[in-house]
């Protein structure tokens, strides 16, 4: 089982009340249910979008998402602003 780290940015670390935290997880899917989120932060996780190591993952299923050891997953909800 791989060892990741969640970074939040904006709105996402003020719903989940930390910058980051290490889940342990093989998928991205995996790593959402293992934070747990609260509702308020489920609210945001569903409006962003996510970086592993730099990379986008678009549209794909969060469950085809496979994560390495030591990954970086950067959740971006969206900004405002142009």
């Amino acid at each position: 089982m791989a060892v990741v780290t969640m970074r939040y940015w904006a709105a996402a670390k003020e719903a989940a009340g930390v910058a980051e935290e290490k889940v342990a997880a093989d998928t991205l899917a995996a790593a959402l249910a293992a934070i747990r989120p609260s509702a308020r932060l489920s609210a945001v996780l569903a409006r962003s979008s996510f970086l592993i190591d730099g990379q986008p993952v678009g549209s794909r299923a969060a469950e085809a998402v496979t994560l390495a050891d030591g990954a970086i997953i950067e959740v971006l909800p969206p900004f405002a602003g142009g």
